[in-house]
């Protein structure tokens, strides 16, 4: 450990959309904060800078994406991974933002000292050097999966003669002109990559073990674009993202309340744009719509491809991975020069952080939410876990919104430490975290913090009650307790922020 420390009221952890939505909301509602945001990366956008396949887009429009204070001005609301970059190194910008980013440094642990109302944190740079800063108040806007390990599906491919790529550690000019390619999945990721490489590979075949829900929407949103026209942008913004909000909570409880005719609909569109191509088998799942993530189709850009013979699905199990491609288990063989494995995603608790109170190691799975927010019992940490029915977006606003809140109530209160208590013997029933059957939600529920049936201490899955909720209720509700430390803190070693 270096003896080179700094200290800072807020430490961001991640210069994705959480961390930087965080920052903007920060210099607009707690302007007199001290503020360091620590990105592991060499590049700020988090999931938008990592993963580099062919295609990578939003698969949510941009409208609900994007920030509610910076209004999304592209023509196309389903935006490309460059655009979406583009757009936050505009806010870091403008915002005066980027001087407050330490790239190239890694969170290895966070310790809270109670007596001095502080975290001790422990960071890591590329050459393994490690240094520490303190800081009063802990964000974490790491995101939500392990960006070291994607899951590990298990296969062997010892016998394969090409190349096998994962869409997390896609490498660069990967050449795959007139290939025969096969993507293992049928999550957003596959449905994403097919139609791109289609168009200079030989063929990209889909190879899905059940199939999956998809929509297919215009990648342009013509109300977006025509009120833009007539209207000031953030007017047009502000009212574009309510009409998007209410439709992705109109479509979700459909889905829930009357399955059988989303069902009908969401099959109705795939047949229209395949026409005698389609077959209703591929394209039926076992489950119903938004028991697991509905697939984004832009344009039916997937369909066009599967028209034009250029792209295929197929539905089976895998025997074996051979010299020349996989086998399945009833016997087909589908032809292979590459081989995608797009089969999910490993999540990750905290950026795998490891969270001590006084030297005590923070089991997360042994504690509740608050408010989707923070957690039951721990001091001063507040954490973003977006929506798995809408746009992730829309949680870190109203997360970054209710932390400043608190941030400037306890200035006023003259208080250090925030706590959402919860007696031992709380007497709160336990819900379902997510009621989602997708592979990654069910492998990793053993990891997740608790949540009850009732607010505050849940992970909601309803924006509009949860906008209302941290918008409106007081900081202090009674569970939230502010206070002062239990002990004298000595003066912290402190230099400029730059020392990172």
């Amino acid at each position: 450990m270096t003896t080179e420390t700094s200290h800072c009221d807020v430490l961001i952890v991640g210069a994705g959309i959480s961390g930087i939505g965080m920052a903007a909301h920060m210099r607009d509602k707690c302007p007199q904060r001290r503020f360091i945001v620590v990105e592991r990366r060499d590049q700020l956008g988090g999931t938008w800078d990592l993963f580099r396949y062919p295609g990578i887009r939003s698969d949510s429009d941009m409208h609900t994406l994007g920030f509610e204070f910076e209004p999304w001005r592209h023509e196309k609301s389903i935006a490309d991974g460059p655009a979406i970059l583009e757009y936050l190194d505009r806010i870091v910008d403008e915002r005066d933002i980027r001087r407050h980013i330490r790239f190239g440094l890694k969170v290895i642990a966070a310790d809270w000292r109670e007596t001095e109302a502080r975290w001790h944190v422990t960071l890591e740079n590329a050459e393994g050097e490690r240094k520490l800063l303190t800081a009063n108040f802990l964000y974490l806007g790491s995101g939500y999966y392990d960006y070291d390990e994607p899951h590990d599906a298990g296969f062997d491919f010892s016998d394969f003669g090409g190349q096998v790529i994962h869409p997390q550690f896609w490498p660069e000019n990967l050449d795959y002109a007139g290939k025969n390619v096969v993507v293992v999945g049928s999550g957003a990721t596959a449905v994403t990559i097919v139609p791109s490489m289609a168009r200079d590979a030989a063929k990209v075949t889909m190879l899905q073990r059940t199939p999956t829900w998809m929509f297919s929407r215009p990648a342009k949103d013509g109300i977006a674009n025509f009120l833009r026209r007539i209207l000031p942008v953030k007017t047009a913004y502000r009212i574009t993202r309510w009409k998007n909000v209410k439709m992705q909570d109109i479509s979700f409880k459909r889905a829930r309340t009357r399955p059988d005719k989303v069902k009908a609909f969401l099959s109705k569109r795939i047949a229209k744009a395949l026409g005698p191509a389609y077959d209703a088998a591929t394209f039926t799942p076992p489950y119903d719509p938004w028991d697991q993530r509905v697939c984004l189709v832009p344009d039916d850009d997937l369909f066009a491809a599967m028209r034009k013979g250029k792209a295929a699905i197929e539905t089976g199990r895998i025997a074996a991975f051979e010299r020349d491609g996989v086998r399945l288990e009833d016997g087909r063989l589908l032809p292979a020069d590459i081989i995608v494995t797009a089969t999910g995603l490993k999540l990750a608790v905290a950026g795998k952080i490891a969270i001590s109170l006084d030297g005590r190691a923070v089991n997360f799975a042994e504690h509740f939410y608050y408010k989707g927010c923070m957690f039951s019992n721990i001091p001063n940490l507040a954490v973003v876990f977006g929506y798995l029915n809408a746009s992730w977006t829309l949680r870190a606003d109203i997360n970054s919104d209710f932390v400043c809140r608190l941030l400037n109530t306890m200035a006023a209160k003259g208080a250090e430490i925030a706590v959402p208590r919860l007696a031992e013997d709380h007497g709160l029933i336990e819900d379902d975290v997510f009621d989602f059957s997708s592979g990654y939600i069910k492998r990793s529920k053993h990891i997740m913090p608790k949540n009850a049936v009732s607010q505050p201490w849940r992970l909601n899955q309803e924006y509009v009650v949860d906008r209302k909720l941290m918008r409106e209720s007081p900081i202090e509700d009674g569970i939230l307790t502010l206070r002062r430390p239990s002990g004298t803190a000595p003066a912290p070693a402190r230099t400029t922020a730059a020392a990172l």
